[in-house]
């Protein structure tokens, strides 16, 4: 079973670039996923032509299954936060998650959100910034394998550190009696081995996914709480799509 997650920046080809779907969606067939969480999504914003994202990478990798979480309703500059999975009249943004794999099942956990500006320290400036920070969430799988059931949860977390800490551990603690083995894929917005450590849980990929050119720092991350092995080293990808890299790994029951 092949795991991927990618925060594809709305499908922009790099930080300046602009979106083109095909271009898109050759993205994520390339990376041959199984199961795949994807993070920065839209649906029906113009900046991204009107299009389901969603639904474009599902039909790309040949996922039978999908769901897509708004976490913002409105386009950027007028975000508010989205008040349910489905946003029928406005264009959303959020996260997905896409499977080749039967799924039993579907959930989504809201994490703790943001209720004040917070300081930010950027790099280069040498004053924190208050910024906004945006809802957060993460769509839960329970997938049907040859060798059982396995639980996928895909997340965004905050880019603030004492934050996203506090909503990893709440996801942890909502997926502490989730059936079968437990993968966590996403966009933890947190480097190096800092998540496996707040966990306990164990990464099963070690390569820098950021920025996309010459990658130093690895925001993305699929972790495990056991049960699954990777068949070999899994690695980072450049698509050419976002100013992220795709991360990906292969997994046998262990």
């Amino acid at each position: 079973m092949r795991l991927a997650t990618f925060n594809i920046l709305h499908g922009r080809q790099g930080p300046h670039g602009e979106v083109d779907l095909d271009r898109f969606a050759a993205a994520v067939a390339g990376l041959d996923a199984d199961v795949l969480a994807l993070q920065e999504v839209d649906r029906d914003q113009p900046r991204s032509h009107g299009s389901d994202l969603t639904a474009l990478a599902a039909e790309a990798m040949g996922a039978a299954e999908h769901r897509f979480a708004a976490t913002l309703a409105g386009e950027p500059g007028v975000w508010a936060a989205a008040t349910g999975d489905l946003q029928p009249d406005a264009a959303t943004y959020g996260i997905a998650l896409l499977s080749r794999l039967p799924v039993r099942s579907w959930r989504r956990i809201r994490l703790p959100e943001p209720r004040r500006r917070v300081p930010v320290r950027f790099p280069g400036h040498r004053w924190p910034t208050l910024v906004h920070d945006e809802p957060r969430a993460a769509l839960v799988a329970e997938l049907e394998v040859p060798a059982g059931r396995v639980t996928v949860a895909a997340t965004h977390l905050s880019f603030v550190p004492v934050r996203n800490r506090a909503q990893l551990r709440r996801l942890a603690r909502e997926l502490r009696d989730a059936p079968g083995p437990l993968v966590v894929l996403g966009d933890l917005n947190t480097a190096g081995d800092r998540p496996a450590h707040a966990t306990g849980w164990t990464s099963l990929v070690d390569a820098p996914t950021f920025p996309v050119v010459d990658p130093h720092e690895q925001l993305d991350h699929i972790l495990t709480a056991g049960g699954l092995c990777p068949t070999e080293p899994g690695r980072s990808v450049d698509t050419g799509i976002s100013d992220h890299r795709a991360l990906l790994v292969d997994v046998r029951p262990c």
